[in-house]
């Protein structure tokens, strides 16, 4: 699966045969899904989102999720707003070596986190 510049995303799907990927340009089957107008919902798929909607908490079966530790918040923003503004910020130097660590864009997660803690905050 890729992306084209202007974000479509296309899938290449290939054939599975007798336990080996048949590749050719004869059973490769390319798809285009445009994410900003992707396809209508069937009324089958409706259906299963409202009762999806209507089930509490309580009646959703976790035992075959894996397990996510307290850090999965640093992951918690998957598009960064477009507004920002540079501020000056004094943080604690082991707080800044951890995310300079972690590589470019770092000041970019730092932001992901202030995001997501400020989200879980919101009242």
């Amino acid at each position: 699966m890729w992306f084209t510049p202007s974000g479509t995303k296309i899938l290449s799907v290939l054939f599975l045969h007798e336990g080996r990927f048949l590749m050719s340009k004869n059973n490769t089957v390319k798809l285009t899904l445009d994410l900003i107008n992707p396809p209508p919902l069937t009324d089958e798929q409706k259906a299963r989102l409202t009762a999806l909607t209507a089930m509490p908490d309580e009646g959703i079966d976790y035992s075959d999720a894996p397990y996510l530790s307290d850090a999965v918040w640093m992951k918690a923003a998957d598009q960064l707003p477009c507004t920002k503004k540079q501020v000056t910020l004094r943080i604690d130097t082991e707080v800044l070596e951890f995310f300079k660590r972690t590589g470019k864009r770092y000041q970019s997660r730092m932001n992901a986190v202030l995001r997501s803690y400020v989200e879980a905050h919101k009242e």
